[in-house]
């Protein structure tokens, strides 16, 4: 099994897979200058999102430590921070450049859009200069962060796609790898067979608050998760209930016991297997999971799923021979032959291994050649 990656190598000693130049607005009225200077400086990546004005609290941490950490991601080189005020845009970028990344903060108190264009773009050219000068070297595939997370599963996942990644995961921690999964209402049903998989007793009790929590703010909000979980998507597939899917879920990490239990957006303390307290929405999880320092996902399908993500290759694996064909432009790997009875699972995950080894190394994967760049922050309650 190819274990060697060309990457690249971070100044803080992480290693990336992707190279880019980003530019983060701080707040929504920022998203303007980050485009415009996404369009004048190629090279450039900004990614708009809806936030930043008027959280307090825990949402407003969660939303630093969401932008911190894209910025913080292995696959980016460097990053150019705008907002309107200065405060909070220069906190972001002086936490990242702790990282020892290129960065520098603007904003448009006192300067005008136009001219803090300008500054953003004239620095943006010398980060694009600099960064495309970097070289990719070579690397263990084990250095790398690896996050789970699947979307419109049917029964093909659970017995397929899900157990070709879980097969994955069980390998990649043999290697000396990391790995992060979440999805913590699709655990419903079976999530007294993870709090077994937890090694220590003081992560099994983090777990079981975090799940305790989520299933108390649904059930205060007096409804049926049916329709939501299981999906409607879900549901033409197969699955009938949450437990159906939660079981299925688990296959992803495979027989591997979890090291310990994050918080959103939260950073692995040591390799191994992390659960990650995240929605099950697809984009909101990969999003944390990026923050989290993730340089590669792992998405497999039944009904199939376009996510992509501004900074994280997010690789589709499905079993489903149908979804396989019809939406064949979103799948990267294709084992529907194993429920044919054509090949193993160990050599369905050998055709995974491969992928994600050529992945590291440069390859495109179809999300990104076909320009899915889902940004979506955790908003845990309303703004002020």
């Amino acid at each position: 099994m190819k274990r060697e990656i060309l990457a690249y190598r971070r100044p803080d000693g992480s290693v990336g897979v992707r190279n880019y130049v980003l530019i983060l607005p701080i707040d929504d009225i920022s998203n303007a200058v980050a485009e415009a200077v996404e369009k004048v400086v190629n090279g450039t990546l900004a990614i708009p999102h809806p936030y930043g004005r008027l959280q307090f609290g825990k949402d407003l941490e969660l939303f630093f430590k969401t932008l911190i950490g894209t910025g913080l991601n292995p696959n980016v080189a460097a990053v150019v921070v705008i907002g309107v005020e200065p405060k909070w845009t220069c906190m972001v970028a002086e936490e990242i450049a702790k990282s020892g990344k290129l960065v520098e903060a603007f904003w448009v108190e006192g300067f005008g859009q136009l001219r803090t264009i300008e500054k953003a773009a004239r620095t943006a050219v010398k980060f694009v200069e600099d960064a495309t000068n970097l070289r990719r070297e070579i690397a263990d595939l084990s250095e790398l962060i690896v996050s789970l997370k699947c979307g419109e599963s049917d029964t093909t996942s659970g017995l397929g796609a899900n157990r070709v990644v879980g097969r994955f995961t069980e390998r990649f921690l043999e290697m000396g790898g990391t790995v992060l999964f979440g999805e913590t209402t699709e655990l419903t049903g079976a999530e007294h067979i993870l709090i077994q998989r937890i090694k220590s007793e003081q992560e099994r009790q983090k777990f079981i608050r975090m799940f305790d929590e989520y299933q108390q703010l649904v059930k205060s909000q007096d409804v049926d998760l049916l329709g939501s979980q299981p999906t409607q998507g879900n549901i033409a597939g197969g699955l009938s209930t949450i437990e159906e899917k939660a079981l299925g879920n688990l296959q992803k990490i495979g027989n591997a016991m979890v090291d310990g239990v994050l918080e959103p957006a939260e950073r692995p303390p040591a390799k191994g297997l992390y659960f990650m307290n995240t929605s099950s929405a697809a984009a909101e999880a990969v999003t944390l999971f990026a923050a989290a320092g993730a340089a590669i996902h792992l998405f497999p399908t039944g009904q199939g799923n376009p996510i992509g993500n501004p900074i994280v290759p997010v690789i589709k694996i499905t079993a489903n021979p149908k979804t396989a064909q019809c939406m064949s432009e979103h799948i990267d790997v294709d084992v529907s032959d194993l429920l044919q009875l054509k090949i193993s699972l160990d050599e369905a995950t050998d055709r995974l291994f491969s992928r994600v080894v050529e992945t590291a190394c440069g390859r495109f994967v179809k999300a990104e050649i076909l320009n899915h760049r889902e940004f979506v922050p955790t908003k845990l309650y309303p703004s002020a």
